[in-house]
């Protein structure tokens, strides 16, 4: 039987499929079900965010083995869009009936804050690729227009933005969207085999542990005469906790999240310490350069994390976790084992053969929708990790233990009440452009 006959028998047997046709009255590139539905086999995608790794994420999809169309481009800025347009166009990919797999004509790049909405409208899967800050709002449109959805780590940068994406994430499942989301360890061959083996017991119980991301800082952006404070913080949207989160949030979720995944949970607490050592300039918006986090698990379990940014030193990205018979550490590298104390492997694995987890994450969702499976649901689990790095900043901003019942619960919503270029953010600078920074002792914790 074929994949299009598969297809459309769960279409059928889902009451998608009227007098042996697929619903013909459906608008273009709309989703019946939660599950793709053009008569031809050609999966529409919508590019929210057209920066770096939005514009990464498209080209991933458009390499996997579907048919995949962009046939929507959304931005907050027009230059933006128009140079994802030109990357994603420079290949020239072609479909097998010769037409292009990047569609877009003019009246389907919508720039702006509302784009999303138009742009989310005319596809069947929807790639979420924003600065984080603005996930909740794009998720929830996502899942109310009944679309698939790839959305990019962090989901939010605050607790209430977390209650959103955990809110539509039921939503997601009681519709049967699939939604896939860029922690691609979570689909690094290496990852998922070493992980299993972890909870299969290999190393017994895991009673201690490291997460790294210690590294250089990554770009900022000069003011311009003349910009507005608000194109200036979302020009520079990495220094800005409405945005970003802070780089716990934003790059170090990746190893948070592969604690809980070893753990199995989410920590009950944390406390940790941070500041401001080396990036000091006021071109660092409000973010800390380092983070030290003690995160503690139910059971007992510490694990501490530590991320940074200071140039020319010592980085390192990866995890190491310690249980009752081994260790393991470098699951990141090509090579890595589990290792008993004597120094006897448990288990080896060579990833020397594996892919590119950014391509298989893509690769997994698109194969699902194109059968009519529903097989992801990864908003939560992401939205907890995300919570974990909050309620981290929380206590490296604060110097408080932070418990995460009340992190999750805090009312302190970091979105400007408004967007519109000429909208103040909450947090601006002072007369010497320096933005005010959490002082721990005196910050609030929640």
């Amino acid at each position: 039987m074929t994949n299009d006959t598969n297809r459309r028998d769960f279409l059928k047997a889902s009451g998608l499929l009227t007098g042996g046709a697929l619903l013909s009255s459906l608008p273009f590139g709309a989703s019946a079900g939660g599950f793709h539905n053009s008569m031809d086999d050609t999966i529409k995608v919508a590019l929210i965010g057209c920066g770096g790794r939005g514009k990464g994420a498209a080209q991933q999809a458009l390499n996997t083995k579907q048919n995949v169309k962009i046939v929507a481009l959304a931005d907050a800025f027009r230059d933006r869009l128009d140079d994802a347009y030109k990357v994603l166009t420079s290949r020239e990919l072609k479909d097998a009936s010769g037409n292009p797999k990047v569609d877009v004509p003019d009246e389907r790049k919508f720039v702006g804050f509302d784009g999303y909405k138009q742009a989310i409208a005319l596809a069947d899967v929807v790639i979420l690729a924003t600065p984080p800050g603005f996930r909740p709002m794009h998720f929830e449109e996502a899942v109310r227009q009944g679309k698939h959805v790839f959305m990019e780590k962090p989901v939010a940068t605050d607790a209430p933005g977390v209650r959103r994406v955990l809110a539509a994430a039921e939503e997601a499942k009681k519709k049967k969207l699939n939604v896939v989301t860029g922690l691609q360890r979570r689909y690094q061959p290496s990852y998922r085999e070493m992980v299993k083996r972890i909870q299969d017991g290999a190393l017994g119980d895991i009673i201690g542990g490291q997460v790294y991301w210690v590294s250089g800082g990554v770009w900022q952006n000069p003011r311009k005469p003349g910009q507005t404070e608000m194109d200036y913080q979302m020009r520079n949207w990495y220094y800005f906790n409405w945005l970003c989160g802070d780089h716990i949030t934003e790059q170090h979720v990746h190893n948070i999240d592969v604690a809980n995944w070893v753990k199995n949970s989410y920590p009950v607490s944390c406390q940790g310490t941070g500041g401001r050592q080396v990036r000091t300039d006021k071109n660092y918006g409000e973010i800390f350069d380092h983070h030290i986090v003690d995160f503690v698990y139910a059971d007992g379990t510490t694990i501490n994390s530590q991320c940074r940014h200071y140039e020319g030193t010592y980085s390192r990205v990866d995890e190491m976790f310690l249980g009752t018979k081994g260790k393991v550490e470098g699951m990141e590298k090509k090579a890595s084992a589990l290792m008993a104390y004597n120094g006897t492997p448990i288990y080896s694995y060579n990833a020397k053969a594996d892919g590119n987890p950014y391509q298989i994450e893509h690769d997994e969702l698109f194969a699902a929708i194109a059968k009519g499976e529903y097989k992801f649901a990864d908003a939560e689990r992401t939205a907890k990790s995300t919570m974990t790095s909050i309620m981290g900043r929380m206590a490296t901003y604060s110097g408080k233990v932070v418990k995460w019942e009340e992190a999750l619960n805090s009312q302190i919503d970091l979105f400007p009440d408004r967007l519109a270029w000429d909208a103040m953010p909450k947090v601006l600078p002072n007369a010497d452009g320096y933005y005010p920074i959490a002082v721990p002792g005196k910050t609030i914790a929640v």
